[in-house]
């Protein structure tokens, strides 16, 4: 099916930019941080992006594309590092405007990121030869070690927001990694990653997805303060 990339992105980002006119979210007030925010992260992901693709390590299956591309990357996939990144910051945000006080405890949440840096650490260690594995996991050590020792609170509410926005993950992850179509959307190379799936999707997705978004998050924060307004997070 053509253009079902691209419909995809347009699915994920479509309730939320409804409702961030909502009167008791007003995410539409985000919006220039979080462009900011999407605009500097772009600027780590596509670089690493084009890479990959350039060297095999992952594709784009042509009939599942609009046939538009930059930087040898298509335009659903430029879409993907906006409309991603507005729907899980967005469910973020809603999700504490009604359950703001629902966090982890400080100890709690050192001890989940200390385990989380040591499991990708040896990860790295053992599959010191897959890149994406390699790339995408140092990066996950460093981002997150920077979060705890900066703004550990935003990490309290996000292992638990992160959770629920597995769900939509597991959804479009798993359609462009195969589900229930013929061929995948984003084929990967298994040479270059651990090999272990969930479903169709590589385990490696799930720590794309959380730095992905962590990243969004805390910049998000970051310019919304430098701007002047008041944080949500």
């Amino acid at each position: 099916m053509q253009y079902l990339y691209l419909l995809l992105n347009l699915g994920a980002i479509l309730v939320p930019l409804i409702f961030s006119f909502h009167p008791k979210l007003k995410f539409y007030k985000m919006w220039p941080a979080l462009g900011l925010s999407i605009i500097f992260n772009m600027v780590l992901f596509i670089p690493w992006d084009h890479i990959f693709t350039v060297n095999g390590f992952w594709g784009f299956d042509s009939n599942y594309l609009s046939g538009y591309s930059f930087l040898e990357l298509p335009l659903e996939e430029w879409l993907f590092f906006i409309c991603i990144p507005y729907a899980c910051v967005f469910m973020h945000h809603a999700i504490l405007v009604f359950h703001r006080k629902r966090r982890l405890p400080v100890r709690l949440t050192h001890v989940v990121s200390g385990l989380l840096i040591l499991a990708l650490a040896i990860s790295i260690v053992k599959y010191h030869d897959r890149w994406y594995t390699v790339i995408n996991f140092a990066y996950g050590i460093l981002l997150l070690s920077i979060i705890v020792w900066k703004r550990n609170d935003l990490l309290q509410h996000y292992y638990l927001t992160f959770i629920f926005m597995l769900i939509p993950f597991f959804i479009i992850n798993g359609i462009l990694t195969g589900t229930g179509i013929e061929d995948p959307i984003v084929w990967y190379n298994n040479f270059e990653n651990i090999g272990l799936r969930l479903g169709t999707i590589p385990i490696e997705d799930t720590i794309y997805a959380f730095t992905l978004i962590l990243g969004n998050l805390a910049m998000t924060d970051y310019f919304h303060q430098k701007l002047g307004k008041l944080t949500d997070y």
